[in-house]
């Protein structure tokens, strides 16, 4: 696939003796981190702003308009199924008029990444600026097919924090890591996208066939929120924030101030004119879902309701690790989460793919239960994670929770049944399941979504964003779907039990079997392998960076 210098080196190079690429890449790591910023940092670059007059579009005065008769609240409806958020964000795109702002963490070059691709082609022909800002931490070889649009006239692509090596080789790529591993080990998790200004969806789906559910080796429960409204401009504004820092790089400079080498626009991405093509994966063809318009229309139209309520936007600034030494004012997004989990009074409910909390975390979730609150905590099995690493900082907190009385369930990667899994039954059958929702409940009253995990790398060394939504109606319904997914057949319930000789208490796990109460005392694994790997890396000093 032809692609922008920016994203790669040619496969060719990677034969060249090895010394000689560490020596270029060393030289470029030093001087980069005796200057502590990313290559391209002076690349010069404009400003600029999200669409200051955004009722002057269609969908701009028709959520004002309803604003306004509603005392200033937004409208948001949350996603679940996976497939729904991949329709919904491309539909949205396809109706953009005027701007599109775009910000994900990743952007794979797989079925779904490039038929959204095409769809921001589509946009661009149409006069609509896009802004599209990535993140350079996770990107694999084929990601780089969204960099053509750079050479587009409507079009500006910016790299947060990026590598000076552009290409996919693993050990090199290490090899430039390890030399400046304080500027590199931070990235930019936050994923958003807003159209006109006036409606955006916003939640822990990147983009990819896995975090849409549709590929049947690997796919990620997550939720999304359909937003509009006031809360759209806020949103807009840490955009702006993100595209103006100094660590938001444009891709030109990376390719040498060059566009697209293989122009115009990729030829036309690959001679399809923008336009989707089939994509069919285990039987359905999405493209064709495309051009139903749905879910997109109804959430428009009002046939899927939507709820009117207050939210806050909470969200870290670029500059986040500047912010926590004290070097630099600006914004911790952890801060009002913890405190609004602080001010629980009955139940709180935590829906986790990872979970390492800090000391004081650990704290809070002891000094709730004390005061009689119910903590019910969802996260990953060894069965499911799909991140050995984070399973083996999690194992260390498992015993302590329970002895304080929290709840954990564990998600089985093979469902029992697709109620509020967000899959289809008919790709529930891989047994590929696994947990990359990031939700909170607090008191069935209010709930946050977000990018957030519960782990320290979400709080120290990650940018994230999400929404605090003030609706019972919402915390409702993401309570029922903790419910759905907590239940036996698809979790295990993880339990203390003495032991009948010894009477030291010890870990169990219960679950439902065809229809059939089964409990295990020792850990349920895919083999024997992975359980002798997460041994080996819960022994090493991982926790900062998990």
């Amino acid at each position: 696939m032809p692609s922008l210098a920016i994203a790669r080196i040619p496969r060719r190079s990677v034969r060249r003796p090895i010394a000689a690429c560490c020596a270029l890449i060393v030289a470029a790591a030093v001087l980069d981190g005796c200057a502590g910023l990313p290559p391209g940092s002076d690349f010069p670059k404009a400003a600029s702003v999200a669409l200051a007059h955004p009722a002057q579009t269609r969908l701009g005065a028709q959520f004002e308009s309803q604003a306004r008769a509603h005392g200033g609240r937004s409208e948001f409806r949350i996603i679940s199924v996976g497939v729904d958020g991949f329709l919904t964000r491309v539909q949205m795109i396809d109706a953009a008029e005027r701007t599109l702002d775009v910000q994900y963490f990743i952007f794979r070059g797989d079925q779904t990444g490039r038929l959204l691709t095409a769809a921001l082609l589509r946009a661009a022909d149409r006069g609509v600026r896009i802004r599209l800002l990535i993140d350079d931490g996770d990107t694999v070889d084929g990601d780089e097919q969204v960099f053509a649009l750079d050479s587009h006239p409507q079009v500006e692509i910016r790299v947060f924090n990026p590598f000076a090596y552009r290409g996919h080789n693993r050990l090199l790529r290490s090899a430039e890591f390890l030399l400046n591993a304080p500027r590199l080990d931070y990235r930019m998790h936050n994923k958003l996208l807003v159209v006109d200004n006036s409606i955006a969806i916003i939640g822990g789906r990147n983009v990819g066939n896995q975090y849409f559910q549709v590929d049947p080796e690997s796919q990620f429960a997550d939720d999304d929120v359909f937003a509009a409204g006031p809360i759209a401009a806020q949103l807009s504004a840490t955009f702006d924030e993100y595209w103006n820092s100094g660590l938001a790089i444009p891709a030109r400079a990376l390719a040498g101030g060059s566009p697209a080498v293989a122009g115009p626009t990729q030829r036309r991405l690959d001679d399809d004119g923008g336009q989707p093509q089939a994509m069919m994966m285990d039987g359905v063809d999405y493209a064709a879902r495309i051009a139903s318009g749905e879910p997109y229309a109804g959430l428009i139209s009002g046939r899927l309701p939507l709820v009117w309520a207050h939210a806050q936007v909470v969200s870290d600034s670029p500059d986040k690790k500047q912010v926590e030494n004290g070097a630099l004012a600006g914004r911790l997004m952890a801060r009002p989460v913890v405190d609004t989990a602080v001010a629980v009074r009955s139940e709180l409910l935590m829906v986790t793919p990872y979970f390492i909390p800090a000391d004081d975390e650990m704290q809070l979730l002891r000094s709730l239960r004390q005061r009689n609150v119910r903590v019910r905590i969802l996260t990953n099995s060894l069965e499911s994670t799909t991140e050995l690493s984070a399973q083996s900082g999690y194992l260390h907190y498992r015993r302590p929770l329970l002895e304080s009385g929290v709840e954990l369930y564990e998600l089985r990667a093979l469902l029992g049944n697709t109620r509020g899994s967000g899959e289809t039954a008919r790709i529930s059958h891989y047994g590929t399941y696994a947990l990359h929702a990031k939700l909170f409940v607090f008191d069935r009253s209010k709930l946050f979504v977000g990018s957030m995990n519960f782990d320290q790398r979400s709080k120290r060394l990650n940018t994230e964003i999400g929404l605090i939504i003030d609706s019972p109606e919402l915390a409702q319904q993401t309570a029922a779907r903790f419910e759905a997914m907590a239940q036996p057949a698809n979790s295990y319930m993880v339990e203390l039990r003495a032991r009948t000789a010894q009477g030291k208490p010890d870990m169990v796990w219960h679950t439902l079997e065809n229809g059939t109460a089964v409990d295990f005392t020792t850990e349920p694994a895919r083999s024997r392998w992975q359980r002798l790997k997460l041994a080996m890396l819960s022994w090493l000093p991982l926790a900062g960076e998990l």
